[in-house]
């Protein structure tokens, strides 16, 4: 559930031109055309900081309301729209909510999937990426050995590899969330998103790069992938663990959001579990919205003081 923090001027008008390394904005405009018919726009919740017990109003864009759970449909059906499908369907691999946006596109798509996840995806998230129809196959103990069994398995198939997070089109996908956020809430000045892989920050930030608004990143101070990569200037592994570890344990960024994010992400702050336990507690007591660790990382880092918006 990423937040924008409101400011009553509007952002700058933002450039047509091409983010180096990431999806432009025409690919993203593409984007939203082709999975439009399949994916929902979510709805956006305006918090008062009053509620809240912070010193600024909030937005949150509901992503937990669309088809699967996730934002991750927008991905997958880019992905999967934008290529001829095999006769072997596709194949991912998922901490739980990619896996089933892919099962979910490929069922309505009409072609099989196969979804390999690791030995933390809960049972509730198994249990919808076989609601879908696709078959699970528990492929290692943590995300990044349940994607190389995946990326083994479609090169033995010949099925089309859905990845997470570090494909152009499924960069491109997730960047539709900031296109409709900017269209439906244009008075808005930072984006924090809670990152694992990358794919959905990479995508929201070559949206809005070269405009007023900024992103930021947050992420658990057990999965540090973003924090890491840009400390040693490049994607490299990094730990993974703790509560929101299903959603955003991936071992190390994508080359391609990492290009985006070295020079359109302003910050990356870490939050600790208790923080995301506590932001999960408020969204239920202020806004009776449920939200998984991952969907409640965000809002941590205002709590915790992680980030904190500049002065006006």
């Amino acid at each position: 559930m990423p937040l924008h923090l409101p400011n009553a001027a509007p952002a700058d008008a933002a450039p047509a031109n091409a983010v180096h390394g990431g999806p432009t904005r025409e690919a993203i405009r593409d984007a939203a055309r082709r999975i439009g018919p399949h994916v929902r726009r979510t709805p956006l919740l305006r918090l008062s900081g009053t509620d809240l017990g912070l010193p600024q109003d909030i937005v949150a864009k509901l992503e937990l309301l669309q088809a699967s759970g996730s934002f991750k449909p927008r991905g997958a059906f880019n992905r999967l729209l934008s290529q001829t499908l095999p006769a072997a369907g596709v194949v991912a691999a998922s901490g739980g909510n990619h896996g089933a946006a892919v099962a979910f596109a490929a069922q309505r798509l009409g072609v099989p999937a196969e979804i390999f996840v690791p030995e933390i995806t809960g049972a509730a998230k198994r249990a919808r990426i076989e609601g879908y129809g696709a078959r699970l196959v528990v492929g290692g103990a943590a995300y990044d050995e349940a994607r190389q069994a995946s990326e083994a398995r479609a090169a033995a198939t010949g099925a089309l590899l859905v990845h997470a997070y570090d494909q152009d089109e499924v960069l491109a996908g997730q960047g539709t969330v900031a296109l409709e956020w900017q269209e439906d809430a244009p008075d808005l000045t930072h984006v924090l998103v809670a990152t694992g892989g990358g794919g959905l920050i990479g995508g929201m930030a070559a949206w809005y790069a070269g405009t007023g608004v900024q992103v930021v990143s947050v992420e658990p101070e057990a999965c540090p992938t973003l924090a890491t990569a840009l400390r040693e200037g490049r994607p490299v592994p990094a730990p993974v663990g703790g509560v929101a570890a299903d959603s955003l344990g991936a071992r190390q960024v994508g080359a391609r959001m990492f290009a985006v994010a070295k020079d359109h992400v302003a910050a990356a702050v870490l939050v600790p579990d208790d923080a995301i336990r506590a932001a999960q507690r408020l969204l239920w007591d202020a806004a009776r919205v449920v939200a998984e660790p991952g969907g409640a990382t965000a809002l941590a880092a205002l709590l915790c003081g992680a980030w904190r918006a500049p002065q006006s």
